[in-house]
């Protein structure tokens, strides 16, 4: 079965669909400078300009480009769902949070915000960890029982990056049966040794007058 990893990297892989989705993922911003001509981006006023303080939710793609550093023209704030409310029930119990609900790409969407200054960001990050950890054992006994019992419940709590690693976890069980089930082949003389011993047992048989 070929290696299967859950990527948390910060960068972007323009060639990867599931990175161009969790970078589509919006995340709270405030702007700290007033921008013109951007005010159809806040629904809630008709102000055709964006003032100071003005909090919206933005793509992450677009609030990178938007924060640069501590004086850019956005702040980024912790998502809600990766905030302290959330990492405390999902340190009480990963395996029964429904992380689909969360966010498709939780642990792609939540390794990207380490690009920003966030200051819980390493608790963050450590959550992401833990929770992957405490549910992989799940996931892989799921998958393998998978042909037995349906488990729909189960993959529609996992994220996407989880789903694919239960896919990965199928097809190796896969695999391995149909590896399993081929007949053995069976060890045979080669029939270079057999002719060896036919003609040695045909030259015994004449020494001997047979």
């Amino acid at each position: 079965m070929a290696a299967y990893s859950v990527d948390l990297s910060t960068g972007n892989n323009y060639f990867d669909l599931n990175d161009i989705l969790a970078s589509q993922e919006k995340i709270p911003c405030i702007f700290n400078i007033a921008v013109e001509g951007l005010g159809y981006l806040d629904q809630s006023t008709p102000d055709p300009d964006i003032g100071v303080g003005t909090k919206l939710e933005l793509p992450l793609w677009l609030a990178k480009y938007l924060h640069r550093d501590a004086r850019g023209i956005v702040s980024v704030e912790t998502p809600k769902t990766y905030r302290e409310g959330y990492r405390q029930i999902l340190a009480a119990d990963p395996s029964v949070v429904d992380l689909h609900r969360l966010g498709p790409h939780f642990y792609l969407g939540g390794g990207k915000l380490a690009l920003f200054n966030l200051p819980d960001i390493q608790d963050v990050l450590k959550t992401l960890l833990q929770t992957f950890q405490g549910r992989f054992r799940r996931i892989m006994d799921g998958s393998q029982n998978a042909l037995h019992t349906d488990l729909t419940n189960q993959i529609n709590m996992l994220d996407e990056s989880e789903r694919r690693l239960f896919a990965a976890g199928q097809r190796g069980l896969l695999e391995f049966q149909s590896w399993e089930s081929r007949e053995s082949e069976k060890l045979s003389t080669s029939s270079v040794v057999l002719n060896q011993r036919k003609r040695k047992w045909v030259g015994a048989c004449r020494d001997s007058g047979d």
